[in-house]
């Protein structure tokens, strides 16, 4: 190439050496014939090592993973040849020592007199761009991960929020708790009225409150009026409130606790309780939602949702009279009945170990279980005071252990809480497997047999049942 072409290509020498970005000035053939300061740095090799050479045979000859790079197929040649410019990313230019950097580079054709004459390539180090995005995009991740925990935990936390209460009563595994506990789920996505049916101690008021809590009126209030706690005139003042001088020692107007549950939830406990008066005048309100104070005249709207419970029989009332058949329909829209505990035993254990977990903080122990011989005895009572009296029971052994395991006997602590006969260990066994095996209707194998159920390999299962002489009622295992 002649002298005048090389000088008309260096002409701006000294401002290009001024610039930050690599930049590389070649013939048509790919040879070098400028190369700027900020090139020779970042490559390690110096112009007069490079020029008059092939420059993509220096640092431009192989990808970033070592494969061959063509030099027909170099974008920067490529110009040289036919004057189209070029932005290039993802590529990598080799140093002198041997190693690498990501670059991303333009090029641009040289012309003469209407003539391509070389090419200009004009580069940059994106080493430290690309970490920054690396960065940018770990850190991305790292919030959508964190996000992702925090709304999982957030779901987590709503549902301990919403069974704070629940572990001593619905707590269970047994067909009829699992039965019931569908029953709550469904009835409480809507604004049905509930009618709660169980024996003392059993947990209708904990039934009450999840119904409740999983309804959307969760974040409005749900009072509660024990029916059996007042006597009629008091209980009607309760309900309704009264106004000021409405009867004696009614020094101020009181809101009853209809207008306190508005847009929330009236729990009415006992419902069995109420005299024929009361009766009407809460069958108004449900009809209606509205009511009067007691001594008033103002006839107040509420917006509410009742849920009733009662350990009474309901129908045999009816049947004397002492319960309004009107108001019986109102309220039984939707039964639910709690069972007792005597119809779950399978229950028992975990029952007992959620009691045991509350009652840790309230008395401020450390008891970690329950002994096998404590839980065996436990399970063969008939518990007619319900959940109640196991959570007292167990309350009162808990208080006078000094153990981490609670291991008591019933003969001891309370003689009249067994029954005269004791089952022996090989008994309370088989009748353990017995009532697998019937919820599992005798099927002993597979995902819903009676094995898995017990967390048994079917083999230990069959080898027990023969043991203990445990046989289908057709005589087959």
């Amino acid at each position: 190439m002649d002298k005048e072409i090389k000088a008309y290509l260096a002409d701006s020498e000294i401002l290009l050496n001024a610039v930050g970005e690599g930049i590389y000035g070649l013939d048509i053939n790919g040879n070098a014939i400028f190369i700027n300061s900020a090139a020779e740095a970042m490559t390690g090799w110096s112009s007069a090592e490079l020029l008059g050479k092939n420059i993509h045979q220096f640092h431009h000859h192989s990808y970033s993973n070592g494969e061959h790079y063509p030099a027909c197929d170099c974008k920067i040649f490529n110009t040289a040849l036919d004057g189209i410019s070029r932005q290039v990313a993802g590529e990598v230019f080799w140093r002198k020592d041997g190693s690498n950097f990501p670059v991303e580079y333009t090029t641009r054709a040289v012309y003469k007199n209407n003539t391509i004459v070389g090419a200009v390539a004009v580069f940059r180090d994106v080493s430290q761009q690309q970490q920054v995005e690396l960065a940018l995009r770990s850190a991305l991740e790292n919030v959508q991960s964190l996000t992702e925990q925090l709304q999982a935990e957030n779901t987590y936390l709503q549902n301990e929020l919403a069974q704070t209460w629940s572990p001593t009563g619905l707590v269970g595994k047994s067909s009829k708790m699992m039965e019931m506990l569908s029953q709550l789920e469904l009835v409480s996505q809507t604004d049905s009225t509930v009618l709660i049916l169980g024996e003392n101690g059993t947990g209708k008021e904990l039934v009450a409150r999840n119904i409740h809590a999983l309804s959307q009126r969760k974040n409005s209030t749900m009072v509660k009026v024990n029916c059996a706690a007042f006597t009629p005139s008091l209980l009607e003042s309760e309900l309704f409130g009264h106004e000021k001088g409405a009867f004696t020692g009614a020094t101020s107007r009181r809101k009853g606790r209809f207008e306190l549950a508005n847009d929330g939830t009236l729990f009415l406990d006992e419902i069995g309780e109420l005299s024929l008066e009361a009766q009407g005048k809460l069958l108004r309100v449900l009809q209606e939602q509205e009511f009067e104070r007691i001594g008033g005249s103002e006839t107040l709207k509420v917006d509410i949702r009742i849920i009733a419970a009662t350990n009474r029989d309901l129908l045999a009332m009816l049947d004397q009279g002492t319960f309004r058949m009107d108001l019986f329909y109102r309220l039984n829209v939707f039964p639910i009945t709690v069972p007792p505990l005597r119809e779950r035993y399978e229950d028992i254990p975990l029952l007992s170990q959620a009691i045991i977990g509350t009652l840790n903080k309230k008395l401020g122990k450390n008891i970690s279980a329950i002994s096998n011989r404590s839980l065996s005895q436990l399970m063969q009572y008939s518990w007619p005071g319900n959940i109640r009296e196991l959570q007292n029971l167990l309350e009162r052994e808990m208080i006078l252990t000094q153990s981490t395991v609670l291991n008591f006997n019933f003969k001891t602590s309370n003689k009249t809480l067994l029954p005269p006969v004791i089952e022996t260990l090989a008994q309370v066994e088989a009748r353990y497997i017995l009532n697998a095996l019937k919820l599992t209707k005798w099927r002993i194998g597979g995902e819903s047999g009676a094995a898995k159920q017990l967390g048994l390999p079917e083999s230990t299962l069959r080898s027990r049942m023969k043991k203990l002489k445990i046989v289908r009622p057709n005589g087959s295992f």
